[in-house]
């Protein structure tokens, strides 16, 4: 099982600007449909569906997390088109929808998650330890850093939708 080291902000606003001065190089851009299967205190199993912007490639996979807050367990692996199709058919539940574009600032890559069903963009940074993330000073345009709130968790927003839902 592999940790996952990250620290999430609340992105106050996209950063054309920073884009367009060269600042923020993108470097791709992935559709990505996100389902959970299952939530138990700090333990997740989801599904994805991933579609290259660019080239149109579909992925899919199926991971398990488990912590919250800076650092997570973490389990993911690719799953076939039929699989993925027989889980959303089985569970029959809203996939949160966002686009997710990985860019390189100040020579450290980050993702942008762009939400669709609700107004919200998070930027996310990974490290390689938990010394250097607590150490990392974000800039003010990073916005306020949510890595421990779990008002702004995936899954949180994933069960709000499925109450709006139905």
């Amino acid at each position: 099982m592999s940790l996952e080291i990250e620290r999430k902000f609340l992105l106050p606003a996209y950063p054309q600007a920073l884009i367009e001065s060269g600042q923020i190089k993108l470097k791709s851009e992935e559709r990505i449909e996100q389902t959970y299967l299952a939530l138990a205190g700090d333990q997740e199993l989801r599904v994805r569906k991933i579609k290259d912007m660019s080239t149109g490639e579909i992925t899919y996979t199926h991971t398990f997390k488990k912590g919250h807050g800076l650092l997570r367990e973490e389990v993911e692996y690719a799953i076939s088109a039929g699989i993925y199709e027989q889980m959303m058919k089985i569970h029959q539940a809203i996939p949160l929808t966002k686009n997710r574009i990985t860019a390189i600032w100040s020579g450290r890559t980050i993702e942008l998650d762009l939400y669709d069903q609700i107004q919200l963009m998070v930027l996310e940074v990974e490290f390689a330890t938990e010394e250097e993330a607590l150490q990392f000073e974000p800039p003010d345009w990073f916005g306020l850093d949510i890595s421990t709130n779990k008002e702004y968790s995936n899954k949180k927003v994933w069960r709000e939708l499925q109450e709006r839902s139905f």
